[in-house]
């Protein structure tokens, strides 16, 4: 049984009272998440622009970070894939605003709170990733370096604004565990000043008393009826 009877559900009120773009944009996940796609760009846009190089000894491009190709996939694919999943989570947002199950809610919020926490330990694999490579980078001639620290930098900032996203997720979780409770039915407690329902006994019926005389208990009728037999027509004697 679905409980729909509270204000809100998961930080969102079951009401479906419709959209506010005001208040949707200034609320804090909003604005976290924005940050997070912004972060995200930056990232994957760095490492994809100016990210590669073209090695002195070879006609293939390396990373910059090291030469490692692999740190360079995985900030890109870490960050493309968040840039992806931040406009889900909007647009998923906006969705829960019209929604008036408390069942979808939840399974959407635990969704993203899964998510956030992961993503969160990604970046902050990815953030340590870049920073070991950079430092490791031997020959800085003709690496653009501002490439790389931003890609660093806003890496470390991913980290700050996903783990605020976990939190706030973890906080409408919460909410909506200690908001939603299933009703239990039980007995009311006896009331000593409670009327009882009136009880029928079965109507019983008694004889007439035994000093009734018997003419009234059983009348007869034989005083009616014509005599029988010798006591009846008699004839005429000569």
């Amino acid at each position: 049984m679905e409980e729909t009877g509270g204000a809100s559900a998961y930080g969102v009120s079951l009401a479906g009272k419709g959209f506010d773009f005001n208040k949707f944009v200034r609320q804090p996940l909003t604005v976290v998440r924005v940050l997070s796609w912004v972060f995200a760009i930056v990232v994957f846009s760095c490492i994809e622009s100016e990210g590669y190089i073209n090695a002195p000894t070879s006609p293939q491009v390396k990373c910059i970070f090291n030469k490692n190709d692999s740190a360079c996939h995985y900030a890109v694919g870490i960050g493309v894939i968040a840039f992806l999943a931040c406009v889900g989570f909007l647009l998923l947002d906006v969705y829960l605003l019209f929604s008036s199950s408390a069942q979808e809610r939840k399974l959407a919020v635990a969704a993203d709170l899964g998510f956030s926490g992961l993503w969160t330990f990604l970046w902050f694999v990815c953030f340590c990733l870049l920073t070991s490579q950079w430092s490791r980078t031997e020959d800085m001639r003709g690496i653009p370096k501002d490439a790389g620290r931003a890609a660093i930098a806003f890496s470390f900032f991913s980290i700050a604004t996903w783990g605020i996203t976990t939190y706030f997720t973890l906080g409408r979780f919460r909410h909506g565990v200690d908001s939603l409770t299933i009703p239990t039915y039980t007995d009311p407690p006896p009331d000593q000043h409670t009327p009882y329902p009136p009880t029928y006994a079965p109507t019983t019926y008694t004889p007439y008393p035994s000093n009734v005389p018997d003419t009234l208990q059983h009348p007869s009728f034989s005083s009616t009826l014509p005599p029988q037999g010798d006591a009846g027509y008699q004839p005429p004697t000569y």
